[in-house]
């Protein structure tokens, strides 16, 4: 008996490998379209601009900060809208270790891609404050006590404190400091700011004081400094400073009182009322010009170079006397009795 041979049958294998493939490549298409659309998303987040709050924010970034406590400070601030995408974005940029400790500025608009770039090359803000000519102490205090910018070391001292915290060997700050603009880092010293300032003014009375008129009546440069700063105060036309800082030369000269009134209102101090009376005039002091001889004790405002200068170097007059016409100007007289006329004309 002949047996039939059986046959066993085995499923095609190619099915299932064309499955696999299948699969795979759908795999790698999903990856695909998550990177792309992840790259997508964190393109879009990081040239996306973010209003700063109130225009311009001010922000530290400690010394061994992590990225992650970077971006909170930055979320914080409004300055990001989700700090685990500005964490992910530094990370795809290799930037984590660029991180520069500092104090920074964001101004009007600024996207997460600005803000790295910003906090990794070390762009630190910069901040400005200006001092103006004629300006007091107290006024240049104000300014320095105002500014958000400014480490206040100075808030709780007294003017001598503060001259001793400088190193300056002077009783009174009034008049020693330079009017100008400086600009200093975020973060920065308010005694920063006044030594710079201090510094700078004792330069341009040194220039002043080597090129001054040989004959004149000041005999130091802490004088000259005082009578500098009354013609600053007194000078309304840039034009007239050497003539105003020759008429007190003059009157020096021959022992007459100076007579200025911005003395006598430095003297008032917060009692002055804009209006300066006859009783003011008459009420000894220091500071009152009118009833005393010589320079009052210290400077009473910031001098510019240019009072400094014509201060130092005034003009070759006779004049001995000078009053306001009322236009910021002033008429210049040699003598009493033409002075007298000039006031009828001018004032009475």
């Amino acid at each position: 008996m002949r047996r039939k041979s059986r046959s066993i049958m085995f499923a095609d294998g190619g099915g299932s490998g064309r499955g696999l493939g299948r699969l795979v490549t759908l795999l790698v298409v999903v990856g695909l379209v998550i990177v792309v659309g992840g790259g997508i998303w964190l393109g879009n987040f990081a040239t996306s601009s973010v209003q700063v709050p109130g225009d311009s924010v001010y922000f530290n970034i400690d010394r061994g900060l992590g990225v992650g406590q970077v971006a909170r400070i930055l979320e914080a601030n409004g300055l990001v809208s989700d700090a685990s995408a500005f964490v992910l974005l530094v990370r795809v940029l290799g930037k984590s270790g660029d991180i520069k400790a500092g104090s920074y500025q964001a101004r009007d608009t600024v996207s997460p891609l600005r803000l790295v770039e910003k906090i990794t090359r070390g762009e630190f803000a910069q901040g400005q404050i200006r001092f103006i000519e004629g300006w007091t102490f107290r006024q240049m205090r104000a300014a320095l006590d105002a500014h958000p910018a400014l480490t206040h070391e100075t808030a709780d001292l007294s003017g001598p404190e503060i001259l001793e915290r400088l190193g300056v060997d002077q009783k009174h700050p009034e008049g020693l400091f330079f009017p100008d603009t400086y600009h200093f880092a975020a973060g920065t010293s308010d005694l920063t700011i006044l030594r710079q300032a201090y510094d700078k003014m004792q330069d341009v009375l040194a220039s002043a004081w080597d090129e001054r008129d040989s004959k004149h009546p000041v005999k130091t440069k802490y004088q000259g400094l005082i009578l500098a700063s009354i013609v600053e105060k007194e000078t309304g036309d840039p034009a007239e400073r050497e003539m105003v800082a020759a008429v007190f030369g003059n009157r020096r000269r021959k022992g007459m009182r100076l007579q200025t009134d911005p003395t006598v209102i430095y003297g008032l101090g917060e009692q002055f009322d804009v209006n300066l009376r006859k009783r003011d005039l008459q009420t000894d002091s220091p500071y009152n010009t009118y009833t005393r001889y010589g320079l009052p004790p210290t400077p009473i405002a910031l001098p510019g170079e240019a009072a400094i200068h014509a201060t130092l170097k005034p003009a070759q007059t006779s004049a001995l006397y000078f009053v306001s016409k009322g236009d910021g100007t002033h008429q210049f007289s040699n003598s009493l009795a033409e002075h007298n006329r000039a006031v009828d004309r001018f004032q009475r």
